[in-house]
């Protein structure tokens, strides 16, 4: 049973547009670190085998979850929030809570770019990421001994032409 499959371009998309109605309560820090983490996402949409601008973009969504935490506990006015304070304050909540589906769904497109699970192989984690778009290509390297197209001929009913 493999995850749902999410266009990187939407996750990003919903990111810039909550973060966006989240400065108009939070500024600064929150806008910074919230705004270069998504420029690590469209480097991830720009180069789309990068296993490290994936990576990357995973990274800095995991670490805006933590910052975003912290901005939003210490800058939160207690007193006198006006109606526009009051939704971007809620749309950046909204950000937060939508991060780890984000990162969940960013790690399965690592994995399926060809990154490693970094607590050993896939198989440990039944159902979780796919593992059928990383064999589709062949390395030049391979292990694998080449099949000899003219071995076995005379058993096939092919005989070879002299000349």
């Amino acid at each position: 049973m493999d995850p749902p499959s999410v266009n990187l371009k939407l996750i990003i998309l919903v990111h810039w547009l909550l973060t966006t109605w989240g400065c108009l309560m939070f500024g600064g820090p929150y806008a910074w670190a919230n705004f270069t983490a998504l420029a690590l996402g469209v480097w991830a949409v720009a180069q789309k085998d990068s296993i490290d601008a994936i990576s990357m973009f995973l990274g800095g969504l995991v670490v805006t979850i933590l910052l975003d935490i912290i901005h939003i506990s210490i800058f939160y006015p207690r007193a006198g929030l006006l109606d526009v304070g009051r939704f971007g304050a809620g749309m950046a909540i909204l950000s937060l809570l939508l991060k780890p589906f984000s990162c969940f769904m960013l790690y399965n497109m690592y994995l399926q770019r060809g990154g490693e699970a970094p607590f050993g192989s896939r198989e440990h984690y039944p159902g979780f990421g796919s593992t059928s778009q990383r064999s589709a290509y062949q390395t030049i390297d391979s292990p694998e001994a080449p099949t000899d197209f003219y071995a076995g001929a005379e058993n096939k009913g092919h005989t070879s032409q002299g000349y």
